[in-house]
């Protein structure tokens, strides 16, 4: 199982997903793409974004929520602009799902409204519409590793974590 799963719910910025891409690889997450994508798979941009790290990546494409919901039973966290609760005031267990919408809309209200006590957002000032995609991801992703004791993750001092 891996210590993360990061769920893109309809991305359609093709440099976003390849940002996303490379965190995933390069902190053992998993990745899972929600239908419809504003790009295709192969997208130059995409690939290029994500540099030597695509080969590496554990991810999988599913046709919509449903599909991916039925597939995928455990604990859901969903970030939003709109939750009450930080992001620092969930505790993440490992194989954990962290969800993001897409960068124009973020995710369904009916969504979030199903799930209040599971969502969760970053602190911005008054009049932030949003931080970028693939910043709010890596900053959810090391929050969940911070959590979870970075587990099989090499640290600054060039050791690995225990």
């Amino acid at each position: 199982m891996p210590p993360l799963n990061i769920v893109l719910l309809e991305p359609e910025i093709p440099q976003n997903t390849g940002n996303i891409s490379r965190t995933c690889s390069a902190t053992g997450a998993r990745l899972h793409l929600i239908e419809p994508l504003g790009f295709s798979i192969d997208d130059r941009q995409l690939k290029r974004a994500g540099l030597d790290y695509w080969d590496k990546l554990d991810v999988t494409l599913y046709p919509d929520w449903t599909d991916f919901t039925a597939r995928n039973p455990g604990i859901y966290f969903y970030f939003t602009t709109k939750a009450p609760q930080l992001y620092t005031q969930a505790v993440y267990p490992p194989g954990c799902y962290l969800v993001f919408g897409k960068e124009t809309k973020g995710l369904p209200e009916a969504l979030l409204a199903e799930n209040l006590p599971y969502c969760v957002r970053l602190p911005m000032l008054p009049g932030a519409r949003s931080l970028n995609l693939s910043n709010t991801v890596a900053v959810g992703v090391f929050e969940a590793l911070r959590q979870q004791g970075f587990q099989g993750l090499q640290g600054t001092s060039g050791r690995f974590c225990t």
